[in-house]
């Protein structure tokens, strides 16, 4: 069956039930970046609440969510540039994902490598980023997992590190199924671990995230280097690490 065939009522054939713990980082500088615009935290919460009336709204059913959780889900407005399982345009938001830390990291360490590819003039940063993982559990009867027969026999298409059409239809399929959750293998990370992309907030089993972690990540000529604050996990990606990217090949690794 060829990803062509993988229609609603087939999909809907197809579902299982999911449920784990999942992890997304994001900058730290997410609740601090607005107090140096300011005197007091009085007038920080002000100015929060301002920016906030500006963003596209929350969907009814995600707005008793940590702004972590319900944030990808406001799509009342434009996305720019499609990513692997949401098109772009006025499209339903997208909560990305993975089974562990490490993955996540994975995933936001080449994410951060392909602005540098696509921004040849800019150099490494001299300091090592600050980055927040944190975790949530999710539960639902209504999944799919890609990696898994039959859909796993079409990996390829799942896993294909820039063509994104196959996975798009695909979750355009699954919103028609009513599924939930997308369980997949992660394209980014090295050690090919589980991602997920959570097509509705209903998946959520916590309201809010139940664990963060604090990791520091830096960039250089080598690759890059992502140490976990408070604990021994330690990550390293060189050169060759991402490369099956043909941006990522391309990457100027000699800058400033």
């Amino acid at each position: 069956m060829s990803s062509r065939t993988w229609t609603p009522g087939a999909l809907s054939a197809e579902q299982r039930p999911l449920s784990g713990i999942c992890w997304r980082v994001i900058e730290a500088q997410h609740r601090v970046s607005t107090l140096k615009l300011v005197d007091t935290l009085d007038e920080q919460s002000l100015l929060e609440s301002l920016i906030e009336e500006t963003k596209p709204p929350v969907p009814p059913e995600c707005r008793h969510l940590h702004y972590l959780l319900s944030t990808p889900f406001r799509y009342a407005s434009i996305y720019p540039r499609g990513s692997r399982f949401r098109r772009a345009g006025m499209t339903l938001g997208v909560y990305y994902a993975s089974a562990s830390a490490a993955t996540a990291v994975a995933e936001m360490t080449f994410h951060r490598l392909l602005f540098f590819a696509e921004s040849p003039a800019t150099p490494w940063p001299v300091n090592a980023g600050e980055f927040t993982a944190f975790s949530v559990p999710y539960a639902t009867a209504l999944g799919i997992d890609l990696t898994k027969p039959p859909l796993s026999r079409d990996e390829a298409i799942w896993t294909n590190v820039t063509a994104y059409e196959g996975c798009q239809a695909l979750a355009e399929a699954a919103r028609a199924a009513a599924i939930t959750v997308i369980a997949y293998r992660s394209v980014r990370d090295p050690g090919r671990g589980t991602s997920m992309a959570l097509l509705s907030c209903t998946a959520f089993a916590r309201d809010e995230p139940t664990e963060r972690e604090t990791w520091r990540i830096q960039f250089g000529v080598s690759g890059a280097r992502a140490v976990c604050e408070f604990s021994d996990a330690r990550l390293e990606f060189g050169r060759a690490a991402f490369a099956a990217d043909p941006r990522i090949a391309r990457l100027n690794w000699e800058r400033g």
